[in-house]
């Protein structure tokens, strides 16, 4: 019996079944085809970060940002670009705090940037503060089992 994990779309939202096997060869969903990994942050809202956090089971980073905050804006590059080194291992999205307020809220956070590492929908650590690329990549080795 083959491997597999759940993946939810970052375009369509569909929940995809794929071999662990097949994870590096770039899979595409199989309702919109658009990729599982697009090797960049996608955006979230909070129904959207919901579905990930319950059905993903690949390490899920989220940025928590706002766009008036400088050092938000100033670490956006940095995050996308620690997405492309990490994919598909680890994928990463961005939620604007400013546009969904209750997600502040509901984790507690008080100061942005802020990245929160998810496995399995759990929350394993989090970070304040801008972080450079390979900030981001060693912090989240760390904070990922396996």
């Amino acid at each position: 019996m083959t491997d597999t994990i759940h993946i939810i779309c970052p375009a369509c939202q569909a929940k995809n079944r794929i071999p662990t096997a097949k994870l590096a060869a770039g899979p595409a969903c199989g309702a919109c085809k658009a990729s599982l990994f697009p090797g960049a942050p996608f955006e979230l809202d909070e129904a959207r970060l919901n579905k990930h956090l319950k059905n993903d089971e690949v390490p899920f980073l989220v940025d928590f940002w706002a766009p008036w905050c400088g050092p938000c804006r100033t670490m956006a590059p940095m995050f996308a670009d620690a997405s492309r080194q990490m994919s598909p291992a680890v994928r990463f999205a961005k939620l604007d705090t400013e546009q969904h307020q209750s997600v502040g809220a509901r984790f507690q956070i008080r100061g942005i940037p802020l990245i929160i590492l998810f496995d399995k929908g759990r929350e394993v650590a989090r970070q304040t503060g801008v972080m450079n690329a390979g900030q981001i990549v060693s912090w989240v080795r760390q904070n990922v089992k396996g």
